[in-house]
């Protein structure tokens, strides 16, 4: 893929993902282009339906965990309090609530999320959080019940996408949340 191309692809999964958390997961097409600053058929040559964006917005976020992930692991030896810290900045930082609409989306009438197509995409991602997790209960960092899922769905509630009079009237609660999902973490 050239050079130019693929940065338009990045910046169109880039804006569907700000505008999912924005406005949730059925965003117009039409609006994701525009705020990509492409038109239609580019992304419709790159996503060819939404089922193939959300896909790739998710692979994305899937990266973005597991760079994450490792970044956390690496600081494991020198601070693992503050390597916990910093990985959970860093999880709320990725908008994970904007995919809650998408993913819901792209289920349909799927009463399990692991049966949806999406579900092999996210498991390295679960995988790596999981490992990560295991080393910080070992230093006594994190509740020993704390799981990858449990993590993840927290910070997609945290994140969850809001209407703009809601963002506006309280516009630091998911700092306060995501704060008070630090503290109540930590294991006792």
């Amino acid at each position: 893929m050239r050079a130019d191309a693929a940065r338009r692809r990045e910046a169109i999964i880039n804006h569907a993902r700000h505008l999912f958390a924005e406005r949730g997961g059925d965003v117009a097409l039409e609006t994701v282009a525009a705020a990509s600053g492409v038109g239609i058929a580019t992304l419709y040559r790159n996503f060819p339906s939404r089922d193939d964006l959300i896909r790739a917005v998710v692979q994305d976020t899937v990266g973005g965990i597991l760079g994450a992930a490792t970044e956390a692991r690496a600081g494991l030896g020198t601070n693992a309090a503050a390597s916990w810290e910093r990985l959970l900045s860093q999880l709320m930082s990725m908008e994970l609530g904007a995919l809650t609409d998408g993913l819901a989306l792209q289920a349909g009438a799927a009463r399990d999320l692991n049966a949806t197509p999406l579900a092999q995409v996210q498991q390295p991602a679960v995988d790596a959080l999981d490992e990560v997790l295991a080393a910080l209960k070992t230093q006594g960092v994190v509740r020993q019940e704390l799981t990858a899922l449990d993590v993840i769905v927290a910070v997609a509630t945290i994140t969850r996408p809001q209407i703009s009079p809601i963002r506006e009237a309280a516009p630091e609660v998911h700092a306060q949340l995501a704060q008070a999902y630090l503290m109540w973490s930590r294991a006792s």
